[in-house]
């Protein structure tokens, strides 16, 4: 199936602003934003392309790189591996819009995955998707731009513009109705509905999306650089593989790691309500949760292989940087926690990310700390696009990707979630008070209104240190010092120095506010450091009301 661009004429689908071509004159005006000047004519047919391939849920402390060997090695292997990556959220929508917009939650304001959460929702797509990276990609810096696959999960709500609503930046847009899918979903094709069935050959989503990327690399305009976005269902419920996948990893269980089914001792209620030991049931279910994903991830090795195949068979390969991450990580029994992600621990918020591309050496791994709120201004930089013309929060990594030396960089980041829970009982666990949610049969609850909490997650040459707090009545917080405690079993912050705990609490305040510039200022344990309390006010739509514990004032 050859798929048609968007009209480049008539009104614009879901925007009032046109984002496709432009007058000759024009686009050359616009190109000097991204090139400089005289030369972008010149330079335009050499900008490099863009792949971003983002999986659903694929976690990295737990193994979930495994199964895809030849991603790795068409990817990892051909360029750097990111030890350090995290996401702002760990939740889908939350996250994937930090990745479009290159901010953090409370500046983007998408807090979970509910049209009432601002997930897809008419303030989003009115606010924030003008100004996402590509559509600046599109407008200002002349790339062809391509969609496939799970974009929000409130995409395609009848309330919030359906299936005809195409946002802005995308020449190619073939997104999924709300959650992913494997079978029996509808796929909005440039603001047009195709339903599909369960018929593998032609229905399965992850081969659907590796074969409607191949035709856009064959039958794409080869006078303009293009980005792509592929955004797979694997490994996000429910699991279903492919038909030849289907009998593989019969002989693994989920990572019996030190944090498997123990109790969260001196952690937030929600951790320590978990049930310890978990019962056999449980523990078969999340070790078949676990072994399905894995299972669906070998379709996603196929799909990146295709992809790698075809580019280099067009001859674009070496012109193409092709990134891969995931929107969040996930557990599986760690803190008797059965399966889900929301956490504010390591295998929720720790996310793979490999990249390979033009001037990219092989074989490579950072331990720089990253966030993917530094996806876009990386991309935007690649296209020759300056983020201080745009309001991101986040960091280009081009200079981490060419090798650049002596490099200063980041040493925390922001990790904030808002908690959900339901106003009524569950009636399955009528033993528990309204205000959870994502609960088990054994009535093991995932989630809570008061789940809501915002963390700094430092690295430094001294520290490699969380501090979270948590918004509810307890004002609850927790620290772990990752050299000594991989794990996070030992909540510290009642026994680590009392100055050091104050100069995190700081720091929180200050991200939890900032914006743009303000958000990459030096930590606490950076030579720039400095205290500036105007700083953790000068967002002031953004700050919330706070309670501090008394250790703390």
């Amino acid at each position: 199936m050859r798929l048609l661009p968007l009209a480049p004429s008539g009104p614009w689908r879901g925007s009032t602003r046109p984002v496709h071509s432009c007058s000759p004159g024009l686009l050359l005006l616009l190109l000097g934003g991204c090139l400089g000047g005289s030369a972008a004519a010149a330079a335009r047919s050499r900008k490099p392309n863009v792949v971003l391939i983002l999986t659903d849920d694929q976690d990295e402390v737990l193994g979930g790189m495994t199964p895809l060997k030849k991603t790795k090695a068409l990817i990892g292997d051909m360029g750097i591996t990111f030890s350090s990556a995290y996401v702002p959220s760990a939740l889908c929508c939350p996250s994937r819009a930090s990745i479009l917009t290159g901010k953090y939650p409370h500046n983007h304001h998408v807090v979970n995955n509910t049209l009432e959460g601002n997930c897809s929702s008419k303030s989003w797509q009115k606010i924030q998707e003008p100004d996402t990276f590509p559509a600046i990609l599109r407008s200002v810096c002349g790339y062809q731009t391509f969609f496939a696959g799970k974009y929000l999960n409130e995409y395609g709500a009848p309330n919030a513009g359906g299936l005809e609503h195409v946002p802005p930046g995308w020449s190619y847009w073939y997104a999924l109705e709300k959650n992913s899918k494997y079978y029996n979903y509808t796929l909005s094709i440039n603001g047009k509905a195709r339903k599909h069935g369960e018929n593998y050959s032609v229905d399965y989503l992850t081969d659907v999306l590796a074969n409607v990327s191949l035709d856009f690399l064959d039958y794409k305009s080869n006078s303009e650089p293009f980005f792509m976005m592929i955004s797979t269902p694997a490994p996000h419920s429910p699991w279903t593989a492919a038909p030849q996948y289907q009998n593989t990893f019969q002989n693994v269980f989920a990572p019996r790691n030190k944090n498997f089914n123990i109790h969260g001792k001196n952690k937030h209620w929600l951790i320590r309500q978990a049930k310890t030991p978990m019962t056999n049931s449980s523990i078969q279910f999340l070790d078949n949760a676990f072994r399905r994903r894995w299972q669906t991830l070998l379709s996603v090795d196929d799909l990146v292989e295709k992809l790698v195949k075809r580019l280099e068979f067009n001859g674009e390969l070496n012109n193409t940087y092709i990134f891969y991450t995931s929107d969040n990580g996930y557990h599986t029994g760690q803190f008797s926690l059965p399966i889900d992600k929301r956490q504010l621990y390591e295998f929720d918020i720790k996310v793979p990310l490999l990249v390979r591309g033009p001037g990219i050496k092989p074989n490579q791994t950072s331990k720089l700390l990253t966030v993917n709120i530094d996806l876009g201004p990386t991309i935007l930089d690649i296209a020759g696009y300056s983020l201080n013309k745009t309001q991101m929060d986040g960091m280009s990594l081009l200079p981490i990707l060419s090798g650049t030396s002596n490099l200063t960089w980041r040493s925390d980041v922001l990790v904030e979630y808002q908690g959900e829970g339901l106003d009524v009982t569950d009636p399955t666990c009528p033993s528990l008070s309204p205000g959870v949610s994502q609960c088990f049969p054994d009535c093991v609850c995932e989630d809570a209104y008061n789940n809501t909490y915002a963390c700094v997650r430092t690295t430094s040459a001294l520290w490699d240190l969380q501090y979270c707090e948590f918004d509810d009545q307890e004002v609850f917080v927790e620290v772990y010092n990752l050299t000594a405690d991989a794990h996070q079993i030992t909540n510290i912050a009642t026994s680590i120095d009392p100055e050091i705990l104050g100069k995190m609490n700081y720091r929180l305040m200050m991200l939890q506010s900032c914006a743009g510039l303000s958000c990459r200022t030096p930590g606490v344990f950076d030579p720039g450091y400095r205290f500036d309390p105007r700083l953790m006010f000068n967002n002031h739509r953004s700050v919330r009301t706070r309670r501090f514990s008394k250790h703390l004032l």
